[in-house]
């Protein structure tokens, strides 16, 4: 065959298929495509779908004010709401199929049914959109209608009824704040339940492992934080409240090697020794104990009064020279001292600055110092360490005194060695109601028992850190009632008193432990320190050139 006519074959095939027929089938194949998918029976008759968009969406009929289809006519008034909500809108799965099935298969769509049924008015799924806007204005003018004619009934009765309901919900359900607050771990500690935790799925589990590892690094660090003593150094008291005790650097500390270089070589070999060990610290003296317990003391006045100034200031006061303090000072920061002020005199006396630093008492291991400070005016006492260790109390500060030239004047000592000790029990009973003079010491007693009524006042006399005794050698029955009474008008209290009327003190100061033993006699000194205690020499009266 040949190609013309092949040609001419498949021309007349395809003639057909674009004949005038078939155009117009296709045209009203788009046109109700456009309005609504028709469904064909086994009775011929079509039942229109509601139209869905390329997604699946049913597209709802918009009303016009203008026109209307005659195929959307919209309901009557007097028709029941039932009619229009009378058709439910297909399944998500119906729809998604409608619209995913190709062109082809909704030309041919299956039968519905096999008995035809009659047609189907096209109903909005919407009931509210499917009454017409005139219709809703003539029921919204109803309605507003009734409401403006009882208004005066409504509006009260509506407002009364949403309290109502809103005060018996808060009754039923009260909303109470949380007594503390807690962290999500420890809430859902409340509530554990194996169940939700196993539904939990795997990233709310690992951020409830982190958050629970968090607190627990949280709880360790606030534990070493609680048992870690706190690094606020407190603010020294103002002097002019303080009661300030200044201490040399050979009673606080053990210089004796020092002191050796430099009476045997001289300053300057004195000097390079202690600049080449100024990172070694130096050993407690004879009044370490003693500072140690004053501190004790204002701590435990702190906690009863923050804002507490009467308090003991410790004074560091040397005539060692500047560069020797590196070494004094990193002593200090060793132990803990709370000591703040120092002053060095480069080799000069330091007594004339006694007075500027408004001291109360003086301790040192130089006897000439304290001479010249007694001679101030100021109390003063050189130190001596014990000759064996004692072990001495931590939570209480023990002060011991003796009576005569101490606490008192020296008044008995003049009698008892121009008159004998006869005539000195004569002139005490005659005398016993007369105050004896007071002492160089009498002054601290005053400071140690102002302190105390401070503690008396929190009813804290049974843990008070402060006592006091008395060690005389006073007869109690001849001599002692006068010393009461004196104690007694100056308005102070001693805690014990010991009259051993002329018997050694070494054994009952062992019994005591006290922190420093105040006496004016040489060898009650003496006798003191082979029992281990740290005694104070006060130079004063009769006794001061017997003893020096």
């Amino acid at each position: 065959m040949s190609q013309t006519s092949l040609k001419q074959k498949k021309k007349n095939e395809t003639g057909p298929r674009y004949s005038k027929d078939s155009l117009e089938a296709d045209k009203s194949r788009k046109d109700s495509e456009k309005s609504g998918v028709c469904l064909s029976t086994q009775g011929s008759q079509e039942l229109t779908l509601p139209k869905t968009d390329s997604r699946g969406y049913l597209v709802r009929n918009q009303w016009s004010r203008t026109s209307r289809s005659p195929s959307t006519r919209a309901p009557a008034v007097d028709e029941s709401r039932s009619k229009n909500t009378s058709l439910k809108p297909p399944s998500s799965s119906t729809t998604s199929r409608t619209s995913s099935t190709s062109p082809s298969h909704q030309e041919s769509p299956k039968p519905l049914s096999a008995q035809p049924s009659p047609p189907t008015p096209t109903t909005a799924l919407d009931s509210r959109s499917s009454t017409t806007p005139e219709v809703q204005l003539q029921t919204g003018s109803r309605r507003s209608t009734k409401m403006a004619e009882n208004s005066d009934a409504w509006s009260p009765g509506l407002g009364r009824e949403i309290r109502e309901s809103r005060d018996t919900h808060q009754r039923e359900y009260p909303r109470t704040p949380p007594a503390e607050w807690k962290s999500y771990a420890q809430r859902r500690a409340l509530y554990p339940s194996q169940l939700d935790q196993d539904c939990m799925p795997d990233l709310v589990r690992q951020r409830e492992e982190e958050e629970d590892e968090d607190d627990a690094y949280w709880a360790s660090v606030r534990t070493l934080y609680e048992k870690t003593p706190s690094c606020s150094r407190p603010r020294p008291p103002k002097p002019k409240h303080a009661i300030t005790i200044a201490v040399s650097s050979r009673a606080l500390f053990n210089m004796v090697d020092g002191r050796k270089i430099y009476k045997e070589e001289g300053l300057e070999k004195y000097m390079e020794y202690q600049l080449s060990n100024e990172n070694v610290v130096l050993a407690p003296g004879p009044a370490f104990r003693f500072v140690k317990a004053l501190q004790h003391v204002n701590a435990r006045l702190r906690e009863l009064y923050p804002d507490e100034q009467d308090l003991f200031d410790i004074v560091l006061m040397t005539n060692n020279h500047a560069q020797v303090g590196v070494r004094l000072i990193n002593s200090v920061n060793h132990y803990g001292l709370l000591i703040d002020r120092f002053c060095l005199t480069g080799g000069k006396s330091p007594i004339g600055y006694l007075k500027a630093y408004l001291t109360n008492l003086y301790l040192s291991a130089d006897s000439e110092k304290v001479q010249e400070a007694i001679q101030e005016g100021i109390a003063s006492a050189t130190m001596f360490d014990g000759a064996k260790d004692v072990a001495y109390c931590d939570t209480q500060l023990r002060v011991a005194f003796d009576g005569d030239a101490v606490l008192f004047s020296d008044e008995s000592d003049h009698i008892t060695k121009e008159h004998g000790l006869d005539k000195f029990f004569q002139h005490e009973a005659l005398f016993e109601n007369k105050p004896l003079a007071q002492g160089p010491l009498k002054g601290f007693l005053e400071d140690l028992g102002r302190l105390q009524k401070k503690f008396y006042a929190k009813d804290e006399r049974l843990c008070c850190p402060i006592r006091t005794y008395l060690v005389t050698a006073r007869s109690a029955a001849s001599s002692g009632a006068r010393v009461l009474k004196t104690l007694r008008r100056w308005g102070l209290e001693i805690d014990e008193a010991l009259f051993l009327a002329g018997a050694p003190k070494g054994p009952i100061l062992v019994k005591i432990r006290p922190h420093i033993f105040f006496d004016d006699h040489m060898f009650h000194i003496e006798g003191a320190q082979k029992f281990g205690t740290i005694t104070a020499h006060v130079p004063y009266g009769i006794n001061q050139k017997e003893n020096n």
